[in-house]
């Protein structure tokens, strides 16, 4: 377990806006660890609760919740996206609506590693 890889994946997933969600592989890619999208999985069970990291923003490369459907996990990350407007149809979210879109400034001045 590497604590930095963590801490980088976690300070990727506090960037994204209320309202908009990302992928585990475009977190891997935002956070300098191209094609570790499973470490993103772990990382995020790993948040400490005081980080407040929004780990229901993440979803898998298709949109779908990771979770189980009807799983206890997957009904609180489904609660948790429509509290922020953000439409789940079938354990998905329609990425070409909700995917974060980081602009050059947000990678240039709030991703840095």
């Amino acid at each position: 377990m590497n604590h930095q890889y963590h801490q980088q994946i976690w300070n990727t997933v506090l960037q994204i806006p209320v309202g908009r969600v990302a992928s585990y592989g475009q977190i891997a890619d935002l956070a300098g660890l191209p094609g570790r999208a499973r470490l993103v999985g772990k990382a995020l069970g790993y948040a400490p609760d005081s980080l407040q990291v929004p780990w229901h923003r993440v979803l898998r490369s298709d949109g779908k919740i990771a979770f189980p459907a009807q799983s206890e996990k997957s009904n609180l990350q489904i609660g948790l996206l429509q509290q922020e407007n953000v439409a789940v149809f079938n354990n998905r979210v329609k990425l070409k609506t909700f995917q974060w879109q980081p602009d050059l400034a947000e990678l240039l001045f709030k991703l840095n590693y």
